[in-house]
């Protein structure tokens, strides 16, 4: 596992912003203002012991980052950490609905506004969702796993700038689970592959729509036979605690 040298447990924790940062003003409301809380991100933290971080798998459909990510929840929860797993077909039933799911309930042209299908402009509304929520919970405290294919590097990086601009320079790990297309065509857990390469999905990531893989990920997981979630699990893990993201207590 390839794991780029981050920053240090003590410059991140010395740079620390005590609270959520307001965001730029441009193109918001002159109406609205930014409310200032008591409790700030240092006193969450230190309650938790541990420091809010955005993990961001990424990876195609089928490479095993939902997987690997509840596997190393379980172990983040079984040592006493407080994190949270943020899936990508989850949040399509909720945060993130497609137009479909949206229709019944508030009428068409609310879901045409507000659903999300697979075009770029949609997965990119998609993702930007998905990073506003992941910064909230990493400025409340939380380890925060998030899953998602996400294959444009453009919208991963805002993502990145997000996080980082609402907390410090290495809040935001990139978790590159490398697996070629061909074992996740074999894979084909939900079957997906099979009907977009029969033309019944369209805009399908490694098929009809391109994968953009990460430049320089902080953890780089590259399939090798044999290689178990529980084990990727494991290296990110450690990976995190010599990061100074969480101390084992196992």
């Amino acid at each position: 596992m390839n794991q780029p040298t981050g920053p240090s447990s003590q410059s991140t924790q010395a740079s620390s912003s005590s609270e959520l940062s307001p965001p730029a003003s441009e193109g918001i409301s002159q109406n609205i203002v930014w409310h200032e809380t008591t409790v700030d991100r240092v006193a969450r933290e230190s309650n938790l012991t541990q420091r809010g971080t955005v993990v961001w798998f990424t990876g195609l459909s089928g490479c095993g980052k939902s997987t690997i990510a509840n596997e190393l929840d379980r172990l983040l929860i079984g040592r006493g950490a407080a994190s949270t797993l943020l899936d990508g077909d989850n949040v399509r039933h909720g945060l993130c609905s497609p137009p479909s799911g949206l229709a019944e309930e508030h009428g068409d042209e609310f879901a045409a506004r507000f659903g999300l299908g697979f075009s770029a402009v949609d997965r990119e509304e998609n993702i930007r969702r998905i990073g506003a929520v992941s910064s909230l919970m990493a400025n409340a405290g939380l380890i925060t796993l998030a899953a998602f294919v996400s294959p444009y590097r453009r919208d991963r990086d805002r993502v990145r700038r997000m996080v980082e601009a609402d907390g410090r320079p290495g809040d935001f790990l990139e978790v590159f689970v490398d697996t070629p297309l061909e074992v996740c065509k074999q894979r084909d857990p939900k079957g997906l592959y099979k009907k977009a390469i029969a033309g019944e999905i369209a805009n399908f990531t490694g098929i009809s729509d391109p994968y953009e893989a990460p430049e320089s990920p902080e953890i780089h997981l590259r399939f090798r036979e044999g290689m178990t979630p529980a084990d990727a699990a494991v290296e990110i893990l450690q990976a995190m605690v010599d990061r100074g993201v969480f101390q084992s207590r196992s």
